[in-house]
C-alpha cells in the first residue's frame, strides 16, 4: 500500500473513525474512503452499505470489480447503572460482539460478584468518562433512575453523537429528564434521539427480557444509522 494511504488509514483507525481501503481488482489502484466521503451512484450505495454492515466484500461497478476492506471501530456499550438489567445485558452484549462497560458509583450494586468478568467501574460517570470518552461508535444506556447519576452521561452522549442513547423510566420520568436536558442546552431534536421508553417494544417484563429489547434496539440503530460526514 502507498505510504500516504497507509498513514491516512492508520490515522482514521486510531481516531475511532470508520474507513474503507478500496482496491480496483483490475489494475491494483487503491484509495482510502472515509465515512461520509461523497461517492456517487450505485457504487456510493455499495460503499454506504459496507459502512453500515462492517463487512468486507467484492463489489462490481461500472464494469469493474473492487475489493472493499472495511475497518470499523469496535462498537461498545456503556451502561450507567449496575442493576439486574445490566447483568443480563452484559452477557448478551458479549455474545453479540459488543465491548461493554458498566459504570455505577453505588458500591452496593457495582460488585465483582455480580459482574464477574465484566469491565466494571465503581465510580461516578463524570470521572470515568473524562478518561474514557464517549464517541460515535458507542451506545449509552442509562438505567439507574437517578438524575444525579444518569444526567451527565446522557448529556455527554447527546453532545458527542453516540449512535444509540437509551434511558429507562416512565413517560413522566422522561418528561422531567427532558426538562433537565433542555436546561443544559440541548435542543428538542437532540433530545428526541433518546430511546425512551428504552428498547424495542416487544412487551418485555423481566430484567432479562428488557435487556433483549435494549440490545435489539442498539443493533437496529447501529445498522441503520445515518453516516457521519468527513473529519474536519
Amino acid at each position: 500500500m502507498d505510504p500516504y494511504l497507509l498513514r491516512k488509514l492508520n490515522t482514521e483507525r486510531a481516531a475511532r473513525r470508520a474507513v474503507i481501503h478500496l482496491t480496483d481488482l483490475g489494475d491494483g489502484r487503491d484509495r482510502v474512503v472515509c465515512e461520509g466521503d461523497p461517492v456517487a451512484g450505485p457504487f456510493g450505495t455499495a460503499i454506504e452499505s459496507a459502512f453500515r454492515s462492517g463487512k468486507s466484500a467484492i463489489v462490481a461497478a461500472e464494469d469493474r470489480n473492487f475489493f472493499l476492506n472495511v475497518h470499523l471501530p469496535p462498537t461498545r456499550i456503556v451502561v450507567i447503572g449496575a442493576v439486574h438489567i445490566s447483568q443480563a445485558l452484559a452477557q448478551m452484549a458479549g455474545i453479540a460482539g459488543f465491548d461493554i462497560t458498566i459504570i455505577d458509583p453505588r458500591t452496593a450494586f457495582a460488585t465483582e460478584e455480580r459482574f464477574a468478568g465484566i469491565d466494571l467501574v465503581a465510580d461516578w460517570p463524570e470521572d470515568v468518562l473524562g478518561a474514557r470518552p464517549l464517541d460515535a461508535y458507542t451506545a449509552l444506556v442509562a438505567v439507574t433512575h437517578d438524575p444525579k447519576i444518569d444526567d451527565f452521561p446522557l448529556s455527554q452522549a447527546l453532545s458527542t453523537g453516540c449512535f444509540y442513547i437509551g434511558a429507562l423510566g416512565s413517560r413522566k420520568t422522561h418528561a422531567k429528564r427532558v426538562e433537565r436536558l433542555t436546561a443544559l442546552g440541548h435542543s428538542d431534536a437532540e433530545i428526541a434521539t433518546i430511546s425512551a421508553p428504552i428498547g424495542l417494544d416487544i412487551g418485555a417484563a423481566s430484567p432479562a427480557e428488557i435487556a433483549v429489547a435494549i440490545l435489539a434496539d442498539i443493533v437496529e440503530h447501529l445498522r441503520r444509522r445515518p453516516l457521519r460526514g468527513p473529519a474536519s
